[in-house]
């Protein structure tokens, strides 16, 4: 504290700044002030808490009377400054403070009468940024009669020209001189409430946010935000009744800090952290979490290890050359009805640090990524964050995948894999951040899943997005008499509350662990690791010829390096061992042996990459061979179709199999029909 507090506020915030010393005797805002004048800078960022530490009346009277002691504080930086550098102070005369986190941290939905004209912060998602405009502070007028010239400041949001010269008296002579003027930038955002604090059912609010001078363009749709500013009050208007007496409120920014990870939202006390830490000591943390995971769903043990593989998250790299590798895994569950597939996607939503849920049967490709939309009131266009880029570095469960349209489901495959959303509309050119998990979950085409036939038969999605997904797992329900009866005692002493789930872990400490192992732990792959990952994909890719399928590719390889770093991170190793190189092995084994095997079971990657095994593309061509080879024997004629049989007959395909790929070559536009059964290739 001050010893000899000072009458006016102007020499209290003076003394502030030039004499607040922090824990270390460091003369913290003296040293922020000096870097002003070298950076160049309008405003200085101060902790509120400081303000609180040195003088409690000074921090309670910016909070009741915001808008003077912002001004105050402005006249004080002034003096400070000039002190330092008299020409940079009165070149850029008007300095700001900002004040970080100033007043009550008040949600989005409690915002009532009571805060109007005080200090607050809001904490939310920022959804809309409209374009950077100027507003006009101090209008220049001159005088056509005697050639004087006025300055009027501009403090109302109407424009007006005085209708009297004050040198001559003349009226009407004032023409308004733009050049002359003195302008500041001004944005207009909105911010909304973080989708997982939104309350069930509710749809989430919004408040408009007014930017000006420094603080425009320093957050864009999709980041985290705390906003520090007075809460101010516009009066509507209705063309019927004209002015009304209800308000709309808006925020007048004083201080905008971005977010930029959803970890740092979880709050994780010196306490937590000391649990956490014991917690990853026990030999067994990886298994304790992946049972900690929807324990109330019975079974699916392989899909709970990718998922908590896909919570924790590899470790993203950037390349010398500026090449981005992403650390986020994906993972796709197919399953037939009833087998708890959106309860879980659910569950890891809320289990999540930053985590959304949408359903793709209501989800489209602006909803899903950004969308440029027009502003009643000013005609302006506003970019809006879509679910993936307000997932940003969290996780995005889209249920129902399968049910999505075509041309919104295109709108994810850039998400996927560069963790990026590009837009190009209405005038509008931008690349928003979208790097997050994505836990898809998707229904067989025919109602239950056929295994005797390949993935990309059984489910609605084009190979170019299942291609990147990094794990897929089937889930079928077959009758199993000892498995069934293992379900039917976990799911009826659950409904009649005999049975406690048992849990490892509780969710919210699951929460606080997770987003301190993705903030805190950073591991590499050791020597062990990579060796045995390494003659892991050589071994497989040894087994593919000119004839056989090829088991595996890059791709994999990557999803291997990514898994391994995940699973370190959970025991909070900063290395990844041999163990955890093993364990992933294993994992990618089951994947391909359910979901990339052809008949013989051999690991055939194409069945993903393609959607074809590379038996039946060997057929496929064969085919169009015998076509060509008919064409040209009949001198270019059309080729009957009994004729193509035949002749794929000797070779050993069935009949059944050459009209099913005639048919198909038909719709992809290799072959075309002259006339009925008649084939020519294009």
């Amino acid at each position: 504290m001050v010893e000899a507090k000072l009458k006016d506020p102007v020499g209290q915030f003076m003394e502030f700044f030039k004499s607040f010393a922090d824990s270390r005797g460091t003369l913290k805002y003296r040293e922020r002030i000096r870097q002003m004048v070298v950076s160049n800078s309008k405003s200085i960022v101060v902790d509120f808490d400081d303000l609180l530490l040195y003088d409690v009346d000074l921090a309670k009277g910016l909070v009741d009377k915001p808008r003077e002691y912002l001004n105050y504080a402005s006249d004080a930086l002034y003096n400070v400054i000039k002190t330092e550098n008299r020409a940079y102070a009165e070149k850029v005369r008007k300095f700001h403070a900002r004040f970080r986190a100033a007043g009550d941290l008040v949600p989005i939905r409690r915002i009532r009468a009571e805060h109007i004209n005080k200090m607050i912060t809001v904490d939310g998602v920022l959804v809309r940024a409209s374009n950077v405009r100027q507003r006009l502070v101090e209008a220049a007028f001159t005088c056509r009669n005697c050639r004087e010239t006025m300055r009027v400041p501009q403090v109302t949001r109407s424009f007006t020209t005085p209708s009297v010269c004050p040198s001559c008296g003349r009226r009407g002579s004032l023409e308004f001189m733009p050049e002359e003027s003195l302008y500041i930038d001004v944005q207009t955002l909105v911010v909304q409430e973080r989708p997982e604090e939104l309350p069930p059912g509710q749809l989430p609010r919004s408040i408009e946010v007014v930017a000006v001078e420094d603080l425009v363009d320093k957050a864009r749709p999709g980041d985290r935000v705390l906003v520090s500013g007075v809460l101010s009050v516009r009066q509507e208007y209705s063309q019927r009744l004209g002015r009304l007496t209800t308000f709309t409120t808006y925020l007048e920014a004083n201080h905008i800090e971005i977010s930029t990870k959803g970890i740092e939202e979880v709050e994780i006390t010196p306490e937590d952290e000391e649990k956490i830490r014991e917690a990853a000591k026990n030999p067994q943390i990886v298994d304790k979490i992946v049972r900690s995971i929807a324990p109330s769903i019975y079974g699916m043990e392989e899909v709970k290890e990718a998922i908590a593989y896909m919570l924790f998250g590899g470790v993203p790299k950037t390349m010398p050359d500026g090449v981005r590798i992403r650390g986020d895994l994906h993972v796709l569950i197919v399953g037939d009805p009833g087998t708890a597939k959106s309860q879980l996607l659910q569950y890891v939503a809320k289990l999540a640090p930053r985590g959304i849920y949408t359903s793709g049967k209501g989800s489209t490709a602006a909803g899903l990524t950004a969308t440029v939309v027009r502003d009643k009131a000013t005609g302006d266009f506003f970019l809006e964050a879509g679910a993936l880029v307000l997932a940003d570095n969290g996780v995005a469960a889209v249920d129902e995948i399968d049910k999505m349209r075509a041309e919104d489901r295109v709108a994810m495959h850039e998400a996927m894999e560069q963790q990026t959303v590009s837009i190009a509309k209405a005038g509008i050119v931008a690349m928003l951040n979208a790097r997050t998990s994505i836990l898809a979950a998707a229904n067989p085409t025919l109602g239950r899943y056929m295994t005797n036939r390949p993935i990309a038969e059984n489910i609605n999605l084009p190979v170019t997005i299942l291609s990147r997904f990094d794990f897929i797992f089937v889930v079928v329900d077959k009758p199993n008499k000892a498995r069934d009866a293992a379900l039917a005692d976990h799911v009826l002493s659950l409904r009649a509350m005999k049975g406690d789930v048992t849990s490892p872990f509780p969710p919210d400490f699951l929460k606080k662990y997770i987003a301190y192992a993705r903030k805190n732990v950073k591991p590499k792959l050791s020597d062990e690791a990579i060796e045995r990952i390494k003659s892991y994909f050589l071994g497989l890719r040894e087994k593919a010829s000119d004839d056989s399928p090829v088991p595996i590719t890059v791709r994999q390889l990557e999803t291997l390096v990514r898994a391994a770093e995940a699973r370190a991170r959970m025991a909070l190793r900063s290395e990844v061992t041999a163990e955890d190189a093993e364990a992933v092995i294993r994992l990618m084994d089951y994947y391909l042996r359910t979901v990339g095997s052809d008949a013989a079971g051999r690991p055939d990657i194409d069945i993903i990459m393609t959607g074809r095994p590379r038996t039946v593309q060997q057929k496929i061509a064969k085919i169009i061979e015998i076509v060509e080879e008919l064409e040209k024997e009949l001198q270019g004629a059309p080729v009957s179709k009994d004729l193509i049989i035949d002749k794929a007959k000797q070779e050993g395909i069935d009949k059944i199999f050459v009209e099913r790929t005639l048919k198909q070559l038909l719709n992809d536009g290799v072959l075309f029909q002259p006339r009925d059964g008649f084939y020519k290739k294009v």
